[in-house]
C-alpha cells in the first residue's frame, strides 16, 4: 500500500537537494574521517564537532551519506497525471500507488507530481512581479531532473512577449553531475529552450562559485531546499541559564556518539542568536527575569533550539554575490509526529522494506536516515532582511523605514489560486490534491526594494 498522506506529503525528498549540500568547509569546521561504523566514528578521537557538521555528514559524506546511497535516478513521471479524469481522492491516491510500484521511487516532487502546473504558477509569479525592461535571469538551485526549469521555460515561451524569452537565461545551481546530464536532457526536449539553459555543477553556498558581484536583477528559485539544511543545536539547563552551543563527541563506553555543550563562539551560531534577539528576550524585564529565575530553581526545565546555520550561510552568500536578487522558496513549514525535542526540531526517518519508521535522536542517524527540519519562516524572513544589510536595530523596529526586500509568506493553496491554475489539478468531485493536501507546506517570495541606506 502507498504510505500515509502525511508521510508522502513529508517524504518529497528528491536527490535534487544535493545541491544545496552546504560543506562543511563552507563553515570552516571539522571535516569528518571516514572510517568502518559510520555513525559511531562520526567524529575523529577526541576531536568534537558541531550539530550541523554531524547532520552534514550524516547526510551527504560521499561514501555512506543518506543522500549518497539514494542517489540514483530522481522520480520523473512518464506523463501529467490527469487530474480532471479521477473521480476523487480514492482515484488519485490509488493512481499514486501505481505510479510508485511501476517507478520503483520512494518519492516524487511536487514539482513533478503537478507538472506542468506547479512550475507554470511559478512563472506566473515571476512575470506579475518581475521588471522586463531588462533580461530576465533564472537560477534554479537544486534543479533535480529538470522538469521545474522546463515547465517555466515553457510557460514564458507561450505567454510572456516573444522579447522577454528570446533574452531569458535560466541557470541551474547542481552538485550532482548525473543529474547535471538528466537537466540538459529534460531541457533538450525543446530545442529552443536549449540555448538558453546551461547547468553548474558546484555548491551554491560557496560564494566563490558565484564570481564577481552581479549588479542586474536576477530571480533565485528554491524548491525544497531550505529543509535539508545543515542545523546547529543550542541547549540552555533551564529557563534563565545561559545558551551553549551543542557539539558531538565519540563515547568510549558506548557506539552512539554523545553531546558536548560550550560556551557559544561559533560565529553562525552566534549570528542565528543575535538575530532572534535571544539574549535581549531573556533580560527585557528584570522583575520578570528574577520571578523565572527562583521559578527555575523550583521547576527547572532544560531548553533546546536548532538554528538554521546551514540557511544563514547560504542567504548570506547569495544576497553577497546577487544583492539585486528576487527569491521565491518553498518547503515544510511544519512536521507532525516530531519526536525529537526542541523548537525548529527534525524528523528523523528511515525505511526498511517499504515502511517508515521515525527516531527519536538525530543521533541515531547511520547514513540510513533522512534528517529533515521545518522551514520557520519567520525567521527566514529576517534571515532575508539581515542579509541584505538590514540591521538589526531596524530589524526591531516596526517601522519599514530602510526595509531593501518586500516579502510575503503564502501557504500553497494561497499562492496557487493567486498565481496558478487550480482547476488543471482537480478532481471530478472537486477533490484538489495540490490545495487540500499541502497544508504543511508554505511559498516565501522576496524582492529587493529600491532602499539603499
Amino acid at each position: 500500500m502507498i504510505p500515509q498522506l502525511n508521510r508522502i506529503l513529508l517524504s518529497h525528498r528528491a536527490t535534487s537537494q544535493l545541491s544545496t549540500l552546504i560543506n562543511g568547509a563552507a563553515f570552516g569546521s571539522t571535516r569528518f574521517t571516514t572510517v568502518a561504523f559510520f555513525s559511531t566514528r562520526i567524529v575523529e578521537d577526541d576531536k568534537p564537532v558541531l550539530v550541523r557538521d554531524f547532520i552534514h555528514s550524516a547526510l551527504y559524506d560521499p561514501n555512506h551519506g543518506y543522500f549518497s546511497k539514494r542517489s540514483g535516478s530522481v522520480g520523473v513521471l512518464d506523463s501529467s497525471i490527469k487530474f480532471n479524469q479521477l473521480q476523487g481522492r480514492k482515484a488519485y491516491l490509488q493512481h499514486l500507488e501505481k505510479i510508485y510500484k511501476q517507478s520503483d521511487i520512494s518519492w516524487f516532487t511536487p514539482v513533478e507530481l503537478f507538472k506542468p502546473w506547479y512550475a507554470h504558477g511559478i512563472a506566473e509569479a515571476i512575470l506579475r512581479t518581475t521588471s522586463l525592461s531588462f533580461p530576465l535571469k533564472i537560477y534554479e538551485i537544486g534543479g533535480g531532473s529538470g522538469t521545474c526549469a522546463k515547465g517555466i521555460m515553457d510557460y514564458i515561451m507561450l505567454n510572456a512577449p516573444s522579447r522577454v524569452y528570446n533574452s531569458m537565461t535560466y541557470t541551474s545551481v547542481e552538485i550532482s553531475s548525473s543529474l547535471a546530464e538528466r537537466q540538459l536532457e529534460t531541457i533538450g526536449q525543446v530545442d529552443s529552450h536549449f540555448s538558453r539553459f546551461k547547468v553548474e555543477c558546484r555548491d551554491a553556498a560557496d560564494r566563490s562559485g558565484w564570481g564577481a558581484v552581479q549588479e542586474q536583477p536576477c530571480w533565485i528559485i528554491m524548491l525544497e531546499v531550505l529543509d535539508n539544511l545543515p542545523h546547529d543545536l543550542i541547549c540552555a539547563e533551564n529557563q534563565v541559564s545561559p545558551w551553549k552551543e551543542v557539539w558531538v563527541e565519540k563515547r568510549t563506553d558506548s557506539l552512539t556518539p554523545s553531546e558536548l555543550c560550550k560556551p557559544v563562539q561559533d560565529p553562525f551560531i552566534a549570528c542565528c542568536m543575535d538575530i532572534l534577539d535571544m539574549e535581549a528576550s531573556a533580560s527585557q524585564n528584570r522583575i520578570m527575569s528574577l520571578a523565572m529565575g527562583m521559578w527555575s530553581k523550583v521547576f527547572p526545565k532544560p531548553r533546546r533550539c536548532w538554528l538554521p546555520t546551514g540557511c544563514l550561510k547560504l542567504m548570506e552568500t547569495l544576497h553577497g554575490a546577487l544583492p539585486k536578487m528576487s527569491l521565491i522558496a518553498s518547503d515544510f513549514s511544519f512536521l507532525p509526529d516530531v519526536r525529537i525535542p526542541g523548537e525548529r526540531a527534525p524528523l528523523v526517518s528511515s525505511k526498511h522494506n517499504g515502511s517508515s519508521s521515525d527516531h527519536d535522536s538525530y543521533l541515531d542517524a547511520k547514513g540510513d536516515a533522512d534528517i529533515f527540519f521545518p522551514t520557520d519562516f519567520w525567521l527566514l524572513e529576517r534571515i532575508d532582511h539581515y542579509c541584505s544589510g538590514w540591521t538589526k536595530s531596524l530589524l526591531e523596529k516596526s517601522s519599514k523605514q530602510g526595509k531593501r526586500r518586500r516579502t510575503i509568506t503564502l501557504d500553497t493553496s494561497a499562492f496557487m489560486e493567486q498565481f496558478g491554475l487550480p482547476s488543471k489539478t482537480r478532481t471530478k468531485d472537486g477533490y484538489n490534491p495540490l490545495l487540500d493536501d499541502f497544508k504543511n507546506t508554505k511559498f516565501y517570495l522576496s524582492v529587493p526594494t529600491h532602499n539603499t541606506k
